[in-house]
């Protein structure tokens, strides 16, 4: 895996993944960003979410559950210190579909946390405190 990271001016970079695909960076004004983008930070939090719902709706698709939506709402805390880690992280995930078996959603959620999900993994075993919740919602 690569990536590229190039510097416009003030705080704002494009990072652009190995793959291609380019995102814009940016910090708030107070900081000499233009806030035309995410914080590197949201970054790191927006990709455990993806990660981890990633894994969640193809293990619901393997297990043939009939999902037709997903989405993760993530609340995260920080240290008052510098470096300003991640401290604690929610993931709470709200599924969609039809006859969705209780038990395979929290399978799903289950195995990507403790299993699959490398992001969280990684977050984890560097002390940040991971929870998970999750809601059906039948269509």
């Amino acid at each position: 895996m690569q990536a590229k990271i190039k510097w416009t001016d003030g705080v704002q970079f494009i990072a652009e993944s190995g793959t291609g695909h380019a995102v814009v960076v940016d910090g708030p004004p107070d900081s000499g960003g233009r806030n035309t983008g995410p914080r590197p930070m949201e970054l790191v939090l927006m990709g455990l979410g993806a990660c981890s719902s990633y894994d969640v709706v193809s293990i619901l698709k393997k297990s043939r559950q009939d999902i037709t939506d997903c989405h993760t709402e993530l609340k995260a805390d920080r240290v008052d210190a510098i470096p300003a880690v991640f401290s604690k992280i929610h993931l709470h995930f709200v599924v969609s579909g039809r006859d969705l078996k209780p038990a395979q959603v929290e399978r799903a959620v289950k195995l990507s946390a403790e299993k699959y999900c490398s992001a969280s993994i990684m977050l984890g075993n560097a002390g940040v405190e991971i929870t998970h919740s999750h809601e059906i919602i039948s269509v």
